[in-house]
């Protein structure tokens, strides 16, 4: 039989994960005042220090929104209908956060296939511009993660295939409302940045060749790489937790 050690959570982390709970079952749905961090230690039973952490890491992690002056509230999830079910998803926990990553890579491995199959001249205009954009950011100090994002919605773009443009719009956008902090925290990783631009090229290359088998494989090595960066800063983000 393989037990797994119990570990004690720290009383702000419990806060958390109520709060969390209430969201999922609709008790706190977007754009919801929570109670203000004195009215909420009281209710709980705890002191106002726990609360303040709490409030503090699910802000972080884009669950909520501090509006000085007006309060607490739950953030609004987004306009779309894929976006907010996804949204929701992540806010549950990390493990829905990688299985959305999984996701990713099945939906961008086959549209970088289907891009070397399918691209335009100016479809490789297009993932040029962005690509030789993230190095000038790069070059400059800059973290080239916009014109990172860019470059993918124009390989998928040039899958020519709206279901899967559709689908990568809702995954991008979710990864990217919810994990502002941790990716950010991906992108200043000491030589990452020029890693994923090299990746990003052989991508590109692969594409403009017309090699669909090569486009997968250079589209899979990322996607990989960059799961596990993101799993590494990830741990060491909730390590950085009080």
């Amino acid at each position: 039989m393989d037990f797994k050690p119990i570990k004690a959570k720290k009383i702000y982390e419990e806060i958390i994960e109520q709060i969390k709970v209430m969201i999922t079952r609709g008790e706190l749905n977007p754009g919801d005042k929570i109670l203000p961090e004195r009215e909420l230690a009281e209710k709980l039973q705890v002191g106002r220090a726990a609360v303040r952490e709490a409030y503090r890491a699910l802000e972080a992690i884009g669950i909520i929104e501090i509006r000085p002056g007006e309060g607490t509230f739950v953030r609004e999830m987004g306009s779309k209908p894929m976006t907010d079910i996804m949204s929701l998803a992540v806010i549950t926990g990390k493990d829905t956060l990688f299985e959305l990553l999984e996701l990713r890579k099945i939906v961008e491995v086959e549209a970088a296939g289907l891009a070397a199959l399918r691209r335009t001249e100016d479809h490789l205009g297009e993932m040029k511009r962005w690509l030789n954009l993230m190095k000038e950011e790069i070059d400059q100090g800059s973290l080239g993660d916009v014109p990172d994002t860019k470059f993918h919605y124009a390989i998928t773009n040039a899958a020519c295939n709206s279901l899967l443009t559709r689908t990568m719009n809702s995954i991008s956008e979710t990864i990217k409302q919810e994990m502002k902090t941790i990716l950010t925290n991906m992108y200043r990783t000491p030589g990452t940045p020029q890693q994923l631009y090299e990746q990003h090229k052989r991508i590109f290359e692969e594409i403009a060749s017309g090699n669909e088998m090569k486009a997968r494989t250079a589209m899979f090595y990322h996607l990989d790489r960059a799961e596990k960066i993101l799993k590494k800063e990830m741990t060491t983000f909730e390590c950085k937790l009080p």
